[in-house]
């Protein structure tokens, strides 16, 4: 029978485990999510959940609610075929996103993962301005980044070696792992990373083949794909994200292809995701240097010199505003939001008087 360790759940989490469950609760690990219906796996398998209405009220924000990898409470009714879920452990690692749209929240996508593998094709979907927003991602919820150039089959040698120098000149120093699903090169690699307990989550655009990378490994063609388009590209299958348990114990959540992928109050990942301009910016002359005027601005002096990319600098100014901008927008709906929970609070109290 397989152990809530072999699903990851160690000391970190049991260290919370006095002050969120109850005696008469059991612990689960949330595997699927659609809209309020649930998927949870504990050690004899999967069973649908619903929300508790009392944890549901007492929610004031929907990242608050469980997602896929979450670590939850539950309590188990109709033989031990459905649950109640009471309870969301905190989150060792995260990973999220500005809701798509106009609407200025989160939008959780997975938590608790060890690493994430950020997938880009070497065809059509090579884009390395995306390839930072998902490394900024990882960074926000301190999540061990590995990228994956896929389909290196629909390439030469010499275009491949030139998009790996592409990553590299651009700054980024996270792992690159390059692999064929058609040809099976690169997978030797690959296998080398994965562990047993250990979570991990693929990220990309749609029709880059995650789905099909997890068909690869399983050795079996479990989760729908499609057929690959006259460009050679795929197209999107995956609809939800679901946490996915390999026969050897390593779990992998895959994820839908995301059209957007905005940025909202991840300036420590920011940070992380552009560390060689933030080890720049400490030789600058002011300490509120903002690196687009100042006089003796490192950052500035190393893209005169060569040492920084034009591209990169930009693309770090882009993420930044559009990060704060969120932020500032985001903290006024919070304060809204909090004073109308105040006002409903208030007049239902006068009712009862």
């Amino acid at each position: 029978m397989m152990k809530l360790s072999d699903l990851g759940f160690g000391r970190w989490f049991e260290a919370y485990s006095d002050d969120i469950r109850h005696e008469d609760q059991g612990i689960a690990r949330v595997s699927a999510v659609d809209r309020n219906s649930y998927i949870i796996r504990n050690e004899l398998g999967e069973i649908p959940a619903e929300l508790a209405g009392k944890f549901y009220f007492h929610v004031e924000s929907s990242v608050e609610l469980p997602c896929v990898g979450d670590w939850v409470t539950v309590q188990y009714h109709n033989d031990d075929t459905s649950a109640i879920i009471h309870g969301v452990f905190p989150r060792r690692t995260f990973l999220r996103r500005k809701r798509a749209g106009a609407e200025v929240d989160y939008q959780m996508i997975a938590a608790n993962i060890d690493i994430a593998f950020i997938v880009q094709s070497c065809h059509f979907d090579f884009n390395l301005p995306r390839l930072n927003r998902y490394l900024v991602m990882a960074a926000d919820g301190h999540v061990e980044p590995i990228v994956i150039l896929a389909k290196t089959d629909l390439i030469s040698h010499d275009e491949l070696q030139q998009k790996l120098a592409a990553v590299r000149q651009a700054g980024i120093t996270t792992r690159v792992v390059a692999l064929s699903n058609i040809t099976g090169s690169g997978f030797d690699e690959f296998h080398q990373v994965l562990m047993p307990g250990q979570t991990y989550c693929l990220l990309g655009s749609s029709g880059v083949g995650k789905t099909t990378l997890i068909n690869h490994l399983t050795g079996r063609d479990d989760l729908d794909t499609k057929a690959v388009s006259g460009t050679g590209e795929g197209t999107h299958t995956t609809a939800r994200r679901q946490l996915i348990v390999l026969d050897k114990g390593v779990m992998f959540i895959d994820t839908p292809g995301m059209r957007e992928l905005g940025i909202l109050g991840a300036g420590e990942g920011l940070n992380k995701g552009f560390e060689d301009i933030i080890e720049l910016s400490t030789a600058c002359r002011y300490a509120d240097c903002s690196h687009t005027q100042e006089s003796g601005c490192a950052v500035l002096a190393a893209i005169t010199n060569g040492e920084l990319s034009e591209e990169r600098y930009s693309s770090y100014l882009k993420l930044r505003k559009e990060s704060e901008h969120y932020e500032m927008s985001y903290l006024e709906k919070r304060k809204k939001d909090k004073a109308f929970g105040r006002f409903i609070k208030t007049a239902k109290k006068n009712m009862k008087r």
